[in-house]
């Protein structure tokens, strides 16, 4: 298996907190340790760091405590940037601050026509979008997304509000292989999933409740949560490596590795 380098935008946890309940995962009343959630994001980046991939990084904007999930900030592909536009209110202000960093950047810039909440539920396998909607981006969404950026978009429906974003439901391993969890999905969805995908690897409940498929490949190495063992094991029988990390605090919030990660692919202007 080959790795591929990758170029990464995230945002380091300054100013995170679990001030409002979006999704179930999230308490106000729980205690949250910003500075444990800044000190386990860094490892997330040296993990990176580590196996070669370019990590850049967006500033931090005070109240708004969950842009550490940067993976919801755009999806960008071919050096085309999608802004997105967010469901809930307590994030909106999060869109105009990752929209800007890719105008500074000098991505060709597209703004969304309906709720569209980024790389969380649109994932490239191969030539082709799986795009995911019933919890936050709206199915209306997805005609967008084929017209910008030119790949057949696949829609997903997804049925557990625990797995809101598709990427908390399936990961991307290479171009050909997908892992995810049946139950997270449609019965058209999965009957779909086994068309495209017949030698996907099948997730557990108890991986996906520590958000083990939100996760991040370059086709060789995945980084996931280090409590989804049982993933793992069934990567590695599949010849993946596997890196395990602890983001206990930031999944507070309902987030993991591919939350925190927001894939920035080709054509990337240098300023």
């Amino acid at each position: 298996m080959d790795a591929t380098r990758q170029h990464f935008l995230m945002c380091r946890p300054t100013y995170f907190a679990v001030d409002y309940a979006i999704n179930p995962w999230m308490d106000p009343t729980a205690p949250v340790d910003t500075e444990l959630a800044i000190r386990q994001w860094e490892q997330l980046r040296q993990v990176y760091r580590d196996l070669g991939h370019t990590v850049e990084e967006i500033a931090p904007v005070p109240g708004l405590p969950d842009m550490v999930f940067a993976a919801n900030g755009g999806t960008v592909i071919d050096g085309k940037a999608m802004a997105v536009q967010f469901r809930d209110p307590q994030r909106a202000d999060e869109a105009p601050a990752y929209r800007a960093w890719f105008e500074a950047a000098g991505f060709e810039l597209y703004d969304p026509k309906h709720v569209n909440e980024g790389e969380g539920d649109v994932l490239l396998v191969g030539d082709l979008l799986l795009a995911g909607t019933g919890f936050r981006t709206a199915h209306a969404s997805h005609a967008q997304l084929q017209e910008v950026f030119g790949y057949p978009v696949v829609t997903m429906q997804l049925v557990d509000p625990r797995f809101y974003h598709l990427d908390t439901a399936l990961t991307v391993l290479d171009e050909r292989t997908v892992a995810y969890l049946p139950e997270a999905f449609s019965p058209g969805s999965q009957a779909v999933l086994r068309r495209l995908f017949p030698d996907a690897v099948h997730a557990t409940m108890a991986d996906a409740e520590v958000l083990g498929l939100n996760a991040v490949s370059d086709g060789r190495h995945v980084v996931l949560p280090a409590q989804a063992t049982d993933l793992a094991a069934q990567l590695r029988d599949r010849g993946y490596e596997t890196i395990g990390v602890d983001l206990s605090e930031l999944r507070k919030a309902g987030g993991g590795p591919k939350c925190c990660t927001l894939r920035l692919r080709q054509g990337r202007a240098s300023k």
